[in-house]
Formats: structure tokens, C-alpha cells, sequence
């Protein structure tokens, strides 16, 4: 017997070691299946856990793709794709390769016996066994290949899909790689169920369940052996029947080579409809366990154990097989088992309790799925038997990921620490308490913000001071609130620096939150759905009792609860970003806030960063948080960089399925639900992969989401301004809008149609170009071609009538949609099949709903190729402009532009230096044909030459131009204005080329004038010359001392002094002043001689505070004029007020004085009086072209001038020229009156004098009278030379004239409120041009001052020492030549001024009148030249200062008129109501004229209609109002500010946006200038004082900038003069402060200038109802 056990002991050994080596070598096998698949699927890469949401996420081009099948290396990205569409046909997609091979192999074997193709018994016999199913990859396992390789995060949005698309979830996975069986309970924690019940009373129960948490039957099908039948599609018969919830082996792409699913359970859910068809009575859960059970024993123990039902598969029973231990102890428990047998025959049989036998071999595959339910439903009717999924993580033989994953586990314990601190609080009171920040405070500062840019009434700058307060206050208040320890310990957690503890932490947050609310919102709806039910049931009676009204309300109150009880990871942010609002009011950091306020919106931009949607409009209190949102989108810019973003937007009415259609196409996160759909918008960002980044030109998509247009919430409510603002808004923001439409019923699409075509045209208004598609959901039959096209023409004709209804209400012209948008209704309008196959819950996502996805991705993705986004910096001013344009409800009146602003800004600035190269390179051209016309070396200038010499600059600035366009960031914005400034810049070209032509042939004209002159000049020269060498003769060699020679010269000049004044009469002084005087008193004799008083300045006319005085209504009878002085007597004593001019009279006059005092300077300067002289008949011509400018313009008014008013603007203008006109007088009488000008040669002759008699070279005293000669065209050159490069470096250098005039003027305002000058500020604003010229004239003496020695000598030095080289070559050159050529003196003389001809005004014939028979020598004449030159430039650098420098500069070349040429070529429109200057630096410049900053009325002496009362109002709140108007004519007839452009004229050019903001810097004006304001008008500011005191301590003066002056959000860059205004009310106490001197300001203490909470700190309009009027009426 010992042997025998022995042996027996041996042999099982033996077994042993067999069988383990066997298990070991199917192990070996098995991996490299394993490792073959993850290679074929180009996995083996990576390793496990490693694919990402962020890698499957990002749009790439498979993802553009819909293949039905690919390669195998494809399979991967395509079921991925598909999944996360909903399609559930991914499960189905074909190895593109192995069905081409088995096409191949069959082709090949038909081929081999092609000579017995007719016998059918041999072809029939072919077989390809082996090649058609086991090479192919199975379609389970990529599902489960791709699982394995995912991180936490994707897996868990994989089975999220995958519940979707009513597929079975992998349960228990064996890990093939670490041999452990898993137990993914965290990709379970998204899944929520919905199913319906009957109670006994046959009433439906809805329910709502996370999926983890359900408490469910659980039926487990599990297999021994193998079967001839399908278990998963007999478990799918139970499920669904049109459905494979569990792929079995009869579904399409599957094999018998799977390697992955052996062992893996998945599990599935019925959930019931509530209806009698329903499978089951109750949400029941099903477990599969695929393969053999017997090898998965663990799987096995574990489900049967918790299990309600078991069911087995098996051939049949035998007492052999090595599970019929197992099937025995199964038999044996009380837990209800079912056997389903394959090859039997019989029925279903009951052998004992809750134990069936069901044959299935031959039977009905719907008989025996009948049966099985039966006994399902029997065994769970009489088991309580339970299962919660979450349970399964207790077993401690399996691998649970949540508990093995460390940063998923402090994620949950932290969330659940948050969680901890909401129990037992009441779910519709939670948001108050621990929300306090986006509560009532929030609510309320959103309420006012609107009010502020709505403003009513009357006193709108009042209103607008007191609602500033109230913001202040509100934000005060949320400063003060506290921190709730739930929203400390949120904050602290993600601060964490663990990015993927991070993660779990914001989606166990989400989960828990879900999990913690669901119960009591499953209880409100409910409540909601029974009182919706009675109103519904009361409203059909028609019942209108009080019950109904009590019902209405109760339900209201019931809406309001459900509003309150939701709470989300948005109401968080939400929370975050008032906190960081609050903080940045106030400029402090929040009390109890761990981190610095700063950094809050970091963690918004890493959770957008991360996939997170984000809040961008607040749902709840209907309000975009503009500085969060900023403060976030710029966190982007810094982690991101300034990437470019194509926006796409969707609109539609609620429940319309816009966010699940979001979703789907790009795997998003938008909540979706039928009880609370999306409130308020939210954005998403879904990244670009990099090989699409070129053909899309965008580097990340915006998807934006929004609330559905006609919201029930807002049922009772006006829902159609709503509507309006958010298609507004959101079409606006969008580059595509997606149109929702359910259906095609039109009554439905109407309108939404309406609101939508509203929205666009208000873009097309605006220049935003946005583009549409439509999409029809849920539309049956989508493949009927002649139905779509139908439907297509209806569209296009419901759109074409909505276009013109929304054309009525916009006031535009368009009849058609394609007049607003381009639009193609071919691809622009898509069909989408309905949603669901078949009917929830059990439906799944129909394949057809899918495709329709992927073709409007296509489409999407196409409009994006053809738009170039928006930069990531720019993105916040889009969303601003549109809010605030919004806000002030007006949208296309009020919607500025300010990325179009700032890109316009940029390019005029680059206009300024492209026009100034122009400029600066036909200067010299001009300096050089001007020297050779005054050399007389051309006699002729041509249009042809002049662009000759500018062609290198022109092509340079071409050039760079063309690289601004094309390189520039904001090119897509600049592209629009391309055309127009090419254009431009060729019209400047070409009137620069006219203009010097103009300049140089008036040059050429004046030769004959000034011939005269210089005859006679060069006459006196020649004589002078003569005489001194005869006297000189007598002297010769005589031993003469030099007191001799001086006394002698001195005796002979004397007398040749009195012969030249016999002969040539003294040029006169002039008295300007006095000759106008005169011919204006022989015009007009009746006027008083002491009319114009020299030291009175009533009679500036350019300053004058009203024209009324000077005007002469036409009446309507006979054509007979009425002077008002007559009536102003009469209407004076009956009513105590005086009539004026209307706004629009007075600013035509105004504006007609400026240009004719424009006009007449030209004029002025075209007479040339430095080369002419003066004439009296100069100012004959001057006044009657002013004459004639107001005969003119009388012909086209309601009003003539008197008399007075032609003699004070002629005299005002003479007056204002006169020091022109004198200056240039002297610099004709010294050039002209030959004894002034001989007197300063006197010292020239005395030298040549004394050569002579020292008996020197004719050469060397010929040498010495050319340079004597050259001194006085070196000096002009010099200095006309160095005037140009001066005008060049004062442009790049100083800070007010190294920009355009935009900047200039903002310097202009920076130094009157530093000088705080009134007269100065007058005359700004009532003469800006003259004000600008006077400014630059005074920057340009000032730079020369201070920067004479470092700069302007050096260069003057410069030019001297270049020109003497240059001359000296000139010598040197001339002499060769004549010794090339053996020439004599004539030659060598036209050959040296030849030579300068372009560098000197210095010709031949001032040498011709100079004996030089005797100059044989050349190189003395040459030597004495280079010799005696140094001295020459010596003596004009001795006399070169700051103060020769401005006397002896030409007119032509002066640098500040160079620059005032400059400057002031740009557009001088005036504000019709506040006279502020048009901004734009171009001269008739195309659109409307526009200014950032408008002026207090108050200030140009504007008052309230019919008082003398000075208004405080500003343009841009007036038209902010709905009720201010003013008075266009001299009638009482009034037109609303918010319509002023109907009232035509210049109104009808002017832009004029509503901006509530407070222009602190012209209120400080009036604050600081108050009674000289009122002193200068002879008016008042009527009501409250001005609380300057007040206004000292609450604010400074903020940044003159580059959008406005005071905007409240500009960052300060010079000091408020708060000291300035406090010496202004107690002078002589407070010092003055340097700019650098001032403090720092935050950006919320520049506030209104004019704010007090407790008294009026702005004028009241006193008489207010009577609305305004100035010398401008307003009202």
C-alpha cells in the first residue's frame, strides 16, 4: 500500500508540474496575444493609466473623419471619437485591412479552381477556414485595450459614454499586465439613472439616482463551459431587444481572438417607463460574466454572493465536470437560481423554490427569453435581496482604484470634510448662508449697475453720482462679509499644488454635491410637477378663483425654491469671483481669504485649462462679472499665451437638446438635464491639436453655451428683452452661432427666428461679422432629399420676412437674410434625426443623431478655416464692449469697439509716420530745387520730378506698410481699413508733391519780383567793389599804417552811404493795425472810432462766449430781416430771460470763424511779404475773401450778420497775424534796403580793402571776396539744414510731439491742469486750432532751449563742418578741371557753382560783377579758399544761439511750422452739443467723427432753455437717457438725445456713445473754474454749489489716456491735482506738487469728481424742466 500511495503521491506531482507548466505556456501565449493586440492598436508606447481626456479631447483631423472602418493602427483614435459622440456604433467598426484580405483570399481560391467554375460541388467545397474571423481585432477588445491604457479621468468619461450609448459597464476587469482583478468604482461616480414606477395606486414615481448609490435587484448570468448559445445576446433580450447591450458573438466585427474580456464582468441596468410594455416593475441590474466561470472563480464567489437572482448557462449537467461542486452549492443555497440548458429541450420548469430549469435547444430564441423573464420576475417578487454597487468595494481580494490611488483618496477626504459642513442645513437656505457674496449683495449690485447705465429722469449726472455711491457701498458690504468655513476650506484645496489631486478633489466635489442634493431636488420637482398639474387643470375650466391665483403663486414660491436649491461647482466660482470683485473695489485683500485675492482667478483659468466649464454669465442675477472674467481670461494669457480663439456660440429655446448636442460633438461637460436645464452662459475651452492649428488658424475653440431662449423659469415674466440682450450678447460674441431649433413647426421657429435675425443685423450694424448655422432637431425622415429641400425654401423665406420685421425695429435697410449675413442655406441649415432609438430610458443615442453630429463638426470646423479668431487678449474687450452695450440697452448706439478702437488708434499712429517720411524726404527735395531755383539752375519744376525724388521713400513706406498689414497681431481687425489707407497714404503723396510745386513755382515766380532788388543790390556790390580797389590803388606800396587805411576807408564809405540813401529811399516801418482800422472805417463809416480798444478782449471774436449779439433772424415776412436786439429787450421784461442761438447756429459760426482764420493765414503767408514787402492791398484782398466766406454762408442759415460782425472777425484776424506780417516785413527790409544791408557787408570790404593795399594776388583776394560772399548762403543753409534735422528729433523725442494729435492733445490737457491757466483753457476750447499751433510753436521753443547745447549746436556744428568739406571739394574739383581742361577763370567759376548749386543759394552771377582778369593762379585761389573758409564757419558758429537760432530760420523751414503742417492736416470737427475736438488724426476721414472724452455743456456756456443757468450736463449721458432732448432750431421743437442723429446736420456725423463713467477731469474744471466759468459767460451754475471740498477728499484726477479722460478703469500715470483745486479754494496755503510727488492711485478712488452720499455735489439744473439750452439749447 505504501507503494502504492507512493506511486499515486508521484503521479499527482507529476499531474501538478504538467498542469503548471501547461498554465505557465497558455500564460506566455496569452501575453503575447496581450502584446501583439497593444502593438497592433499602437498602444505599447505608452504605459498603463497614461492616455488622457486632454489627449483624446483636441480637435484633430481623425477626429473630421467618420470611417466606418480603418486600420488597425486607427482603431483606437475611431472608437474613441465615436464613444465620446454617443454613437454607439462604435462598438462596430470594421479592420479595413482584413476585410480587404478576405476579399483577396476568397478571390484567390475562386481563381484556383476557376476551369470547374460550373461544378457546384467543388466550388462549394472551397473554405478559407481559419483566415475570416481570427486575424481581425475584436471590437471588445479596443474597448477594453483602451481602458486599460487611460488614466482615472478618462476612463471615468469613457464609461460615462458608454452608459450613454445604453452599453454594459466593465465591472470587474482582470488586469492582464499586474494580474489583479479591479474594481473601477470611480468611473461610476458621473452615471446617473432615471426610471418610473407605479405605487398600488397606479400612480408614476419618477426617480433620479447616482448609480453607486442605487439600491437595486441584481440578476448574475455567468457561464460553465462553452455553449452553443449567446448569453449576452439572451441577456439583451431581456434588456432591449433593438439593442446589443452587452456585445455578443453575433454582433458585427466580432471573432473568436479576443483576448481582453475573458473574466471581465460587466454590468447593465434596466430601468423601467412606468408603462405596462416595461420588461420589468423596477430598476433592475444585470451582471455578465464573459468567458468560462470556472476559470474566474473569484469574480464568480464574489456576484453570487450578492446577487438577488444567479443564472447559469451550460450544455447540460454533469456530475463529472469540475463545476459541479460549484452548481451543486448553488443548487443548495435559498438564493433564487435559474439554469438555462442548450441542449435541452423542455420549458421552463419550477423545481422548488425560486429554482428553475429552462431548455433552450430548439426552442423560440422570444419563447425562451419569456420564460426567463417570467422567472426573473417570480424570483425577484419573492427575494428582498438587494445590491448596491458601491458595496463591491468591501471585498478585499479585489483591487478598488479609489481606494490603491492616493491623490483620488485626499481628493475624496477633502471633499467630503466640505460636504461634512452642509449636513442637516436646509438645501433652499444653503447658498445664502454659506454663499453670501453672490446672494442679495450681488444681486443688488447688479440691479444698480444696470440702473446706472439706464438712467431716468432728469438729474441723470446726480443719479449716476448717487448709484456710484450705492455700487461702493454694495461692495463695501461684500468686502465685509464673512468667508463660510465650507468656501475657506474650497479655496485652500485648490490651491493645492497637486494638479491630479486637484482634479479629484473639483470632481469628488461635484459627485458629492450631486449625491447631496439630488434627493431633496427629486422631492421639489415632484412637488412642482402636482401643483403644475392642478394650475393646468383649473386654467382648462377656465377657472379664474382666488384658489387659482393661490395656486399660481404657491408654484411661483415652488419655482423659486427649486432656483434656490441648486448647488453646483458653478455657484462656487461663482462665489470666488464676487469675492475677487469685492477685494478689487476695494483694492484690500478680504479678512479670513488665505491667499492673496489675486491669485483667485488663476484657479478658474486652471480649471478651464483642465476642461472645466466656466461661468460667463451669472444665470440667476442676469449679470456678466466683467472684472472676474477679465481677471481670468487674462490668467489664460499667462499660462497659455495669447492664443487664438475661434468662438462658437449656440441659441435656442429651452430643452432643445443644446448642450447634449455640445457634448456630444466635443466630449464636453455642459450640464444637462430635463429638470434644470442651463442658466445664464457658460464657456469651455477644447484645444486644437497642432497638425490642425494651420488649416483652422486658431489654436483653441470657445464653446459657449447658453440658457434656452423662452425659459420656463421666467414664466409670468417678460421674457422677450431677455431673449433679446442673450441672442445679442451671444450671437456677438460668437465668430458661428449654432440656431437650435426643435423641429420645424414655424410658429415654434418664428420667434426664436426673430430674436436671432435682430441679433444679427444688430452686428452688421456694428461691423461684427459673425456667421449662423442652423440646425432642425429632432426631424423625422432627414434622408428624404425633396422634404430637406423644402424645408430649406421655407427657412429662407421665414428668415427673409423676419428680416424685414427686424429691419423696422432697427431701422435698416435690408429685405433679404443675405443682406445682414452671408449665409448659404445649402450648408448653412442642417437635419438632425431625433436623439433617442427608440423611447427613454432604455433608448439609446440614435446612430443617425451621431452622424448628424460629426457633419456639422465638419461644417464647423470649416467656418473656423475661414475666420482667424480672436486673440486670447482681446477676447475680455469683446465680451466688455458687448455687456456694456448691452447694458445700456440701446445696443448698436451704444457698442464701442474697442478692439476696433485700439487697432484704429494703432494705425493712425503708423499713419503719422509713414506721412512724416513722406513729408521729411520732400523737405529736402524741396531745400535742394529751392537753392538751385534761387541759383537759377532750373527754371521749371515738374509733378514727374518731385515723385522721382520721392520714389525710394514712397517704396519704403509702401513696404512698410504692407508689413504692418500682413505682420501686425490685430491684422484681422486691420484688414478692413487696408484699401482705404493705401489709398490715403497715395493722397497724402500727391498732395505733398502739389504742395511743394505749389511752394517751389511760387519760388520761381517771385524771381522776376525780386530781380529788381538784386540788380540793384548786386549794382551797389559791383561799385563798392570797384571803388575800393581804385582806392585802394592810391595806397599801394605807400608803407600806409592800418589807422591810415581805416581812416581813409571809413571817410570813403561814409560818403558812398549818403550817395546809395540819395538815391534809394529808406524801406518804411509799418503799422498794420492801423491800416485796417482805416480801410475798415472807409467801409464802414458809421463805426465808432474807439470800437476796437487795444487792451479790451471783448471783441475776440475767437473767444466770444456767444454769437448771439452779433446775429440778425430772417423773418418770414417779405423776406425783411428782424434784428433780435429788438426782441431780446421786449421778451427780457416780460419773461427775465434772454434769447440765444441754437446749439447748432452757434457751432456753425464758430466753426466758420476757425476756418476762415485758417484761410486767411495761408493767404497771409502765400504773399510772401519776406521777399515782396508789404502792400496795403494785401489787406483789401484779405477781406474780401472774408467778405465773401460770410455772404456765403448766410445764404444758407436762417440768420445774416450785422455789420460788426465782419469788422471783428477782420479785425481779430489782422490782429492775430500782425507779428507774422512785421517779422517778415524785417526780414524783407534787411534784405532789400541796401544800407542795412551794405552796413553789415562793411567789415567784408574793409578786408578786401586792406588786401589790396598789402598788394596781395588777385587769386588770393578773389579767394577772400568768394568766401566773403559764400558767408551769408552758408548761414541760410546751415541754419535751413539744421531746422530739418531738428524737426526730426523733436518728433521722435518729445513726449508731446513724438505721437499723432490724439496724443498731443491728451499732453495739451495733462499741462493746463498742471498750469491750471483759465484763459489758457478758453482758448482750447473755443479755438483749439490756434491753441494747438500756439502749444506746438511754444514745445518747439522749449526744446530748442533746453536741449540747444546738447543738441541742436552739435548738429548745427555738424552741418558746418560737412558743408565746408563739401565746399572745399567744390574748390579743389574746379581747380583740376580747369587745369584738365586749361581753362580760365569763367570755367572754374560756373564749374565751383555748379557744384553747390544744390547745397547754396549761390550762383555765377553773384561773382560777375567782381573784377578777376588777373586770377592765373588756381591753386592760390584754391588755397586761399580752404585757408580762409574755417574762419568764415568759425564766425557763424560764434553767432549761433538761442537766440539768433528762431530769428534767422527761414518761414518755409521753421521746425514748428513743419510741425503744425503736420498736426494739424487732421480732422477739427466740433461736438454740436459740448465742442470737444473729432479724434481722428486724418483729415476727411471716412465714418462718423467721434470723441473718447465729451465736455460738461457748463464749459462752452451752454444753459438750461430760457435761463441763464450753466448746464453740468455731458453729451455721453444725455444720450444715455430716455427722456433729455435738446432744441435743434430756434423753435421750441425738442429731439431726444438718445435719437440725435435724426435731428440732422452735424448731428446726423457725430458718434456719441452712452458712457455713464464720471470724466472726472472736465468736472474737476468746472469745480476748479467755477466763478470764473460763470464770470466769463455773465451765467451762473444754478443750484447746489459745487462741493469742491468734498470732492478734494474723495478722489484724484486720473490718467489723461488713451480711451478717455476720467474712465474709471484706467490706471493712473500722473497725479490728480486735488492740491490744485484745494489752493484754488484757499490760495496761497497749499504748495504745489510735482507730478512724482503725488501718491499711488488704486483704480477705485477715481471716483466721480462730483460724488457726495449727503449732499448734491454737481449743479442741479435748476429749472430743469425746462430742459437745457446754452447759447446752445438743450434739454
Amino acid at each position: 500500500m505504501e507503494k502504492i500511495n507512493n506511486l499515486q503521491q508521484e503521479n499527482t506531482e507529476k499531474d501538478m508540474e504538467k498542469m503548471n507548466n501547461l498554465q505557465q505556456e497558455n500564460t506566455e501565449k496569452d501575453m503575447e496575444k496581450i502584446n501583439n493586440l497593444f502593438h497592433k492598436l499602437n498602444l505599447e508606447g505608452g504605459s498603463l493609466n497614461n492616455l488622457s481626456p486632454a489627449d483624446v479631447l483636441q480637435i484633430t483631423t481623425h477626429a473630421l473623419q467618420s470611417n466606418e472602418s480603418c486600420a488597425d493602427e486607427e482603431l483606437v483614435q475611431t472608437f474613441l471619437q465615436k464613444l465620446l459622440m454617443m454613437n454607439y456604433r462604435a462598438r462596430y467598426i470594421k479592420n479595413k485591412e482584413t476585410s480587404k484580405q478576405d476579399q483577396t483570399k476568397q478571390g484567390d481560391l475562386f481563381e484556383a479552381r476557376s476551369e470547374n467554375v460550373h461544378d457546384v460541388f467543388e466550388i462549394m467545397s472551397l473554405s478559407n477556414k481559419g483566415t475570416n474571423r481570427s486575424d481581425r481585432i475584436h471590437p471588445m477588445d479596443v474597448q477594453m485595450a483602451v481602458f486599460l491604457c487611460a488614466d482615472d479621468f478618462l476612463k471615468q468619461l469613457m464609461v460615462t459614454k458608454l452608459s450613454q450609448c445604453q452599453y454594459a459597464l466593465p465591472l470587474l476587469v482582470p488586469n492582464p499586465f499586474t494580474h489583479q482583478t479591479e474594481f473601477p468604482l470611480w468611473t461610476f461616480r458621473q452615471i446617473n439613472k432615471s426610471w418610473k414606477t407605479r405605487n398600488p395606486k397606479n400612480e408614476t414615481i419618477s426617480q433620479t439616482q447616482l448609480i453607486y448609490t442605487a439600491q437595486t435587484p441584481m440578476v448574475f448570468f455567468f457561464r460553465f463551459d462553452s455553449v452553443s448559445s449567446s448569453k449576452s445576446e439572451l441577456m439583451n433580450s431581456l434588456i432591449n431587444e433593438k439593442h446589443n447591450t452587452f456585445f455578443h458573438r453575433n454582433c458585427p466585427g466580432s471573432s473568436r481572438s479576443r483576448v481582453l474580456m475573458d473574466g471581465v464582468v460587466e454590468i447593465a441596468w434596466f430601468c423601467p417607463s412606468g408603462k405596462d410594455t416595461d420588461q420589468f416593475n423596477d430598476c433592475v441590474a444585470f451582471c455578465n460574466l464573459h468567458g468560462d466561470a470556472g476559470d474566474h472563480e473569484k469574480q464568480l464567489q464574489i456576484l453570487t454572493d450578492m446577487s438577488s437572482v444567479n443564472v447559469v448557462l451550460l450544455a447540460q449537467l454533469n456530475r463529472n465536470s469540475r463545476s459541479a461542486k460549484t452548481i451543486q452549492n448553488l443548487y443548495t443555497n435559498t438564493k433564487p437560481l435559474i439554469f438555462l440548458f442548450t441542449e435541452d429541450e423542455s420549458t421552463m420548469i419550477k423545481t422548488g423554490k425560486g429554482k428553475y430549469k429552462i431548455g433552450m435547444k430548439d426552442r423560440n430564441q422570444s419563447e425562451v427569453s419569456e420564460n426567463l423573464r417570467r422567472a426573473i420576475n417570480d424570483c425577484l417578487s419573492e427575494s428582498s435581496s438587494t445590491f448596491i454597487l458601491e458595496d463591491l468595494s468591501k471585498h478585499s481580494d479585489i483591487r478598488v482604484d479609489e481606494k490603491n490611488n492616493e491623490d483620488c483618496r485626499r481628493g475624496r477626504e477633502a471633499a467630503q470634510s466640505m460636504i461634512s459642513l452642509l449636513v442637516e442645513k436646509d438645501l433652499i437656505g444653503i447658498k445664502e448662508s454659506i454663499l453670501p457674496h453672490q446672494g442679495k449683495l450681488w444681486h443688488q449690485w447688479s440691479q444698480k449697475n444696470k440702473e446706472l447705465h439706464r438712467l431716468r429722469g432728469k438729474e441723470i449726472e446726480m443719479e449716476n453720482s448717487k448709484n456710484q455711491t450705492k455700487l461702493k457701498k454694495i461692495r463695501k458690504q461684500q468686502h465685509e462679509s464673512n468667508i463660510s468655513e465650507f468656501m475657506k476650506l474650497f479655496i485652500r484645496q485648490m490651491n493645492s499644488h497637486d494638479k491630479h489631486e486637484k482634479m479629484f478633489f473639483i470632481k469628488w466635489l461635484g459627485n458629492l454635491l450631486d449625491e447631496y442634493t439630488s434627493a431633496d431636488l427629486s422631492d421639489i420637482h415632484h412637488k412642482y410637477d402636482e401643483k403644475w398639474s392642478k394650475v393646468l387643470k383649473l386654467k382648462e375650466k377656465h377657472d379664474q378663483s382666488k384658489q387659482l391665483i393661490a395656486e399660481q403663486t404657491e408654484l411661483e414660491r415652488i419655482s423659486e425654491d427649486l432656483q434656490a436649491a441648486g448647488f453646483g461647482l458653478e455657484h462656487m466660482m461663482r462665489e470666488i469671483g464676487q469675492i475677487y470683485e469685492s477685494c478689487s473695489s476695494v483694492k484690500k485683500n478680504k479678512k479670513g481669504l488665505q491667499v492673496h485675492f489675486s491669485s483667485l482667478p488663476s484657479l478658474a483659468a486652471e480649471m478651464m485649462i483642465s476642461g472645466f466649464p466656466l461661468e460667463l454669465m451669472d444665470g440667476d442675477a442676469v449679470h456678466v462679472p466683467l472684472i472676474w472674467i477679465s481677471a481670468v481670461l487674462d490668467e489664460l494669457v499667462k499660462k497659455l499665451g495669447d492664443q487664438r480663439i475661434f468662438v462658437l456660440s449656440i441659441l435656442g429655446i429651452q430643452s432643445s437638446g443644446k448642450s447634449t448636442m455640445l457634448n456630444a460633438m466635443f466630449g464636453l461637460q455642459f450640464a444637462v438635464s430635463a429638470g434644470r436645464c442651463t442658466r445664464g452662459v457658460f464657456m469651455q475651452l477644447v484645444k486644437v491639436s497642432d497638425e490642425m492649428k494651420t488649416q483652422m488658424k486658431s489654436d483653441y475653440i470657445l464653446v459657449v453655451d447658453t440658457e434656452g431662449l423662452r425659459a420656463l423659469e421666467l414664466a409670468g415674466k417678460s421674457t422677450k428683452h431677455h431673449d433679446n440682450e442673450l441672442a445679442t450678447f451671444v450671437v456677438g460674441l460668437g465668430h458661428l452661432t449654432l440656431i437650435n431649433i426643435f423641429g420645424e413647426n414655424p410658429s415654434e421657429m418664428q420667434d426664436v427666428l426673430q430674436i436671432v435675425v435682430q441679433a444679427l443685423m444688430r452686428m452688421k450694424k456694428v461691423r461684427l461679422n459673425p456667421r449662423c448655422v442652423f440646425v432642425h432637431q429632432n426631424v423625422s425622415d432627414v434622408t428624404a432629399g425633396e422634404k430637406n429641400m423644402e424645408g430649406r425654401r421655407r427657412l429662407q423665406e421665414k428668415l427673409d420676412e423676419m428680416t424685414k420685421l427686424a429691419a423696422k425695429d432697427e431701422v435698416y435697410d435690408a429685405d433679404r437674410f443675405s443682406d445682414i449675413i452671408r449665409f448659404d442655406v445649402q450648408n448653412d441649415v442642417k437635419y438632425f434625426a431625433q436623439l433617442w432609438e427608440g423611447s427613454p430610458p432604455m433608448a439609446p443615442p440614435n446612430p443617425n443623431y451621431c452622424e448628424n453630429i460629426q457633419d456639422l463638426k465638419k461644417t464647423i470646423i470649416s467656418h473656423a478655416s475661414q475666420s482667424d479668431g480672436i486673440k486670447s487678449k482681446d477676447l475680455q474687450y469683446r465680451i466688455k464692449d458687448l455687456w456694456e452695450a448691452l447694458l445700456n440697452e440701446r445696443f448698436v448706439f451704444s457698442f464701442r469697439n474697442s478692439l476696433e478702437i485700439s487697432a484704429y488708434r494703432k494705425l493712425e499712429t503708423e499713419y503719422s509716420k509713414w506721412s512724416w517720411s513722406l513729408r521729411s524726404a520732400m523737405m529736402d527735395t524741396e531745400s535742394k530745387l529751392h537753392n538751385q531755383i534761387e541759383n537759377k539752375a532750373i527754371d521749371k519744376v515738374e509733378e514727374t520730378d518731385l515723385q522721382r525724388e520721392l520714389k525710394k521713400t514712397s517704396e519704403e513706406v509702401k513696404k512698410s506698410m504692407a508689413e504692418f498689414f500682413e505682420k501686425d497681431p490685430d491684422k484681422d481687425t486691420l484688414i478692413q481699413w487696408k484699401t482705404s489707407f493705401e489709398l490715403k497714404i497715395k493722397d497724402v503723396q500727391e498732395n505733398i508733391v502739389r504742395e511743394t510745386k505749389r511752394k517751389l513755382n511760387e519760388v520761381l515766380q517771385q524771381q522776376g519780383l525780386k530781380k529788381k532788388f538784386d540788380d540793384k543790390r548786386k549794382k551797389h556790390e559791383d561799385t563798392l567793389y570797384k571803388k575800393s580797389e581804385e582806392l585802394a590803388l592810391k595806397f599801394k606800396g605807400k608803407g600806409n599804417n592800418e589807422e591810415t587805411l581805416k581812416k581813409e576807408f571809413d571817410l570813403f564809405w561814409k560818403e558812398w552811404m549818403e550817395m546809395i540813401i540819395t538815391d534809394n529811399p529808406k524801406i518804411k516801418d509799418i503799422d498794420i493795425m492801423r491800416d485796417v482800422r482805416e480801410m475798415l472805417s472807409n467801409v464802414y463809416e458809421s463805426a465808432p472810432v474807439d470800437h476796437w480798444s487795444e487792451s479790451s478782449e471783448d471783441n475776440n471774436i475767437f473767444t466770444v462766449p456767444s454769437y448771439s449779439d452779433y446775429a440778425i433772424y430772417k423773418t418770414s415776412k417779405k423776406g425783411k430781416f428782424e434784428a433780435v436786439k429788438g426782441v431780446y429787450k421786449a421778451v427780457k421784461e416780460t419773461l427775465g430771460y434772454t434769447q440765444t442761438l441754437s446749439p447748432e447756429d452757434e457751432a456753425q459760426i464758430r466753426s466758420l470763424v476757425a476756418d476762415v482764420a485758417q484761410k486767411t493765414n495761408e493767404m497771409i503767408k502765400s504773399f510772401k511779404i519776406s521777399v515782396t514787402g508789404y502792400n496795403k492791398s494785401y489787406i483789401q484782398q484779405v477781406t474780401d475773401y472774408i467778405k465773401a466766406r460770410i455772404l456765403a454762408h448766410e445764404k444758407g442759415v436762417k440768420y445774416v450778420f450785422k455789420n460788426e460782425f465782419f469788422m471783428d472777425l477782420s479785425y481779430c484776424i489782422f490782429k492775430k497775424e500782425t507779428e507774422m506780417i512785421t517779422e517778415q516785413q524785417r526780414m524783407f527790409r534787411e534784405a532789400n534796403d541796401p544800407v542795412l544791408y551794405l552796413e553789415k557787408k562793411r567789415e567784408e570790404y574793409y578786408s578786401i580793402f586792406q588786401k589790396y593795399c598789402k598788394g596781395s594776388t588777385s587769386a588770393a583776394i578773389f579767394g577772400e571776396i568768394i568766401c566773403q560772399k559764400l558767408k551769408e548762403p552758408i548761414e541760410q543753409s546751415v541754419y535751413k539744414k539744421t531746422a530739418k534735422d531738428l524737426t526730426d528729433e523733436i518728433k521722435s523725442n518729445s513726449a508731446a510731439l513724438n505721437g499723432n494729435r490724439s496724443k498731443l492733445e491728451k499732453h495739451i490737457l495733462k499741462v493746463l491742469a498742471k498750469e491750471e491757466d483759465f484763459g489758457k483753457y478758453i482758448n482750447y476750447i473755443h479755438n483749439p486750432r490756434d491753441y494747438f499751433k500756439s502749444f506746438i510753436r511754444d514745445e518747439v521753443s522749449q526744446y530748442i532751449k533746453d536741449e540747444f547745447s546738447v543738441s541742436v549746436f552739435p548738429k548745427m556744428k555738424e552741418n558746418i563742418e560737412l558743408l565746408q568739406q563739401k565746399i572745399i571739394k567744390a574748390a579743389r574739383e574746379s581747380t583740376e578741371c580747369v587745369q584738365a581742361n586749361r581753362g580760365d577763370f569763367g570755367l572754374w567759376k560756373k564749374n565751383f557753382t555748379q557744384k553747390l548749386s544744390a547745397e547754396l543759394i549761390f550762383s555765377e552771377q553773384d561773382l560777375s560783377g567782381v573784377t578777376h582778369r588777373d586770377v592765373e593762379d588756381f591753386n592760390i585761389l584754391k588755397d586761399v579758399i580752404t585757408q580762409e573758409l574755417p574762419a568764415i564757419m568759425s564766425d557763424i558758429s560764434r553767432r549761433f544761439n538761442t537766440n539768433t537760432f528762431p530769428v534767422n530760420l527761414d518761414q518755409d523751414f521753421r521746425p514748428e511750422e513743419i510741425l503744425i503742417s503736420h498736426f494739424c492736416k487732421c480732422c477739427w470737427a466740433q461736438c454740436p452739443f459740448c465742442e470737444a475736438i473729432c479724434t481722428n488724426t486724418i483729415e476727411n476721414h471716412d465714418g462718423d467723427h467721434s470723441v473718447p472724452f465729451h465736455r460738461v455743456y457748463g464749459i462752452i456756456g451752454v444753459c438750461f432753455w430760457k435761463t441763464t443757468n450753466l448746464s453740468p450736463w455731458v453729451c455721453t449721458s444725455c444720450v444715455a437717457s430716455n427722456d433729455r432732448s435738446f432744441h435743434h432750431d430756434a423753435s421750441d421743437n425738442t429731439v431726444l438725445y438718445k435719437q440725435y442723429r435724426t435731428a440732422g446736420g452735424e448731428c446726423a456725423k457725430w458718434s456719441i456713445t452712452p458712457d455713464t463713467s464720471e470724466l472726472p477731469y472736465w468736472k474737476w474744471f468746472v469745480c476748479r473754474f467755477q466763478k470764473d466759468l460763470e464770470k466769463h459767460y455773465e451765467k451762473t451754475f444754478a443750484g447746489s454749489v459745487l462741493n469742491a471740498d468734498r470732492i478734494i477728499r474723495r478722489c484724484r484726477l486720473p490718467t489723461v489716456n488713451s480711451s478717455s479722460v476720467g474712465n474709471h478703469s484706467s490706471s493712473p500715470s500722473w497725479p490728480a491735482l486735488a492740491q490744485g483745486i484745494r489752493r484754488a479754494r484757499n490760495p496761497g496755503r497749499w504748495p504745489r506738487v510735482s507730478p512724482d510727488q503725488a501718491p499711488e492711485v488704486t483704480v477705485e478712488t477715481r471716483l466721480a469728481l462730483a460724488r457726495t452720499s449727503t449732499a448734491r455735489p454737481w449743479p442741479d439744473s435748476g429749472n430743469a424742466a425746462n430742459g437745457v439750452k446754452c447759447s446752445t439749447k438743450i434739454e
